[in-house]
């Protein structure tokens, strides 16, 4: 499909780590036309989400305009909508309302969604942490609870309880997180609750938390989360959440009033469109090219795809292989422009990190995984997230903002901007009297 000059075009599905940074890589090539189609008009930096849902950082330093960051580039459009199924055969993707966008090359980094495995009050009552708006409105139902809890102090002695299901990095940092919350609010922020009263519970059901890394790590992670409170409930399987408690397979029912899903990913519903046999998690078996099998022209990336090492297992859904992906995927589509074969995708494992809570975190660095815990790991935890922030501008600023937090001792921003509160009953009484 050559444009009137010639051009070849490349149509991208997805404005995450994946998709940009091939869109990056691609538009310094003037002879292709990329075109980024995404639902957000911006790239959301995952990694930093459970900051925004506790108000150590601001939304804004998690997520970053497409159009500002790709605007050097002529030969780049980005077009906000939602794709609701694509053509294979014709490298055609589809939006929900009727717009059809072919190329000569279509990559698909639609990206994940959280997987609630169908257990039963998961999708009604527990909140997920894995998009911007996920991250916002759960730092509302947090603060929300806080609120509540202040105005009815000495007519409700019940404590506070957070529930978070998953022992993943997702789930051990906002559980950290919350920790450090209600141990380091200042005493007059919520004057009338003990807040550390409060609990926070954290179920999963493997039989230690974060299971990719190792044994070391997990040991030191686990002490540090009973260290700052935090209940940990593993090999332990949930039955069904309801809107104060969720209740455990051996008939445990625990008390929330908050519960927070970081059970899992699965890819994006996009993926039941494609009219293939979806791999793990919903995702598309790709081949070491990263090209869709039987596809001509067509790659998958990031957490809609699954990558198989030599090992037969697949790559970890992390930031650090979609960015890889990203720029490798780029290159076998120019080299497919210039009539040559792609080569096969090797991800340079740099290692995997986790933040546990403040001055306290856990780094396993390169393949072979040296440790590093501590306040040493929290510190390269914040660096190496830093630089993975794609403006300079927003590196600037988060720093400034964690500097604030750690020696200001500011913790949580004590604007509740998204309320779920009902005041009506409030006002009916007042009416009444």
């Amino acid at each position: 499909m050559d444009n009137a000059n010639g051009s070849k075009k490349v149509v991208i599905v997805g404005g995450g780590f994946a998709g940009l940074n091939c869109a990056e890589r691609l538009a310094s090539h003037k002879n292709l036309k990329v075109v980024v189609l995404d639902r957000n008009n911006y790239q959301q930096f995952q990694p930093l989400l459970y900051q925004v849902a506790t108000g150590t950082l601001s939304p804004d330093n998690a997520a970053f305009n497409l159009r500002a960051v790709l605007s050097s580039h002529k030969n780049v459009d980005v077009t906000m909508t939602e794709i609701q199924s694509v053509d294979l055969a014709t490298r055609t993707a589809y939006s929900v309302n009727g717009d059809a966008f072919q190329g000569d090359f279509l990559v698909l980094a639609a990206g994940a969604e959280a997987n609630f495995f169908d257990i039963p009050g998961v999708r009604e009552h527990a909140l997920p942490l894995y998009s911007l708006t996920d991250a916002e409105r759960l730092r509302s139902r947090l603060l929300e609870a806080l609120e509540v809890a202040d105005r009815g102090a000495g007519k409700n002695e019940t404590p506070l309880r957070f529930v978070v299901i998953g022992g993943g990095a997702t789930g051990v940092e906002i559980a950290g997180a919350i920790g450090d919350v209600l141990q380091r609010t200042p005493d007059h922020v919520f004057k009338h609750v003990d807040l550390k009263r409060a609990s926070v519970t954290l179920i999963d059901m493997a039989n230690t938390v974060l299971t990719p890394f190792s044994k070391h790590s997990q040991e030191y992670v686990t002490e540090v989360l009973r260290e700052r409170g935090v209940d940990l409930r593993l090999g332990a399987s949930v039955r069904e959440v309801s809107k104060d408690a969720v209740l455990l397979a051996d008939g445990t029912k625990i008390p929330a009033q908050l519960v927070i899903w970081a059970g899992g990913l699965k890819a994006s519903r996009l993926s039941g469109s494609l009219g293939i046999k979806p791999g793990r998690g919903g995702r598309v078996d790709v081949q070491p090219d990263l090209s869709v099998a039987g596809s001509p022209g067509v790659y998958a990336l990031g957490d809609f795809a699954n990558f198989k090492t030599s090992t037969d297992g697949v790559l970890p859904q992390l930031a650090s292989v979609a960015q890889q992906a990203g720029r490798h995927c780029a290159k076998n589509i120019i080299a497919a422009v210039h009539g040559e074969p792609g080569k096969a995708f090797e991800y340079q494992d740099k290692g995997i990190m986790a933040m546990v809570g403040r001055n306290a975190a856990v780094a396993e660095v390169g393949a072979h995984r040296h440790t590093i815990t501590g306040t040493l790991a929290f510190a390269a935890w914040l660096g190496v997230h830093a630089l993975l922030l794609t403006t300079a501008r927003a590196k600037l600023a988060t720093f400034l903002e964690w500097g604030w937090e750690y020696f200001g001792h500011v913790h949580i921003d004590p604007i509740l901007d998204r309320p779920s509160m009902d005041w009506s009953n409030d006002a009916e009484q007042r009416d009444q009297k």
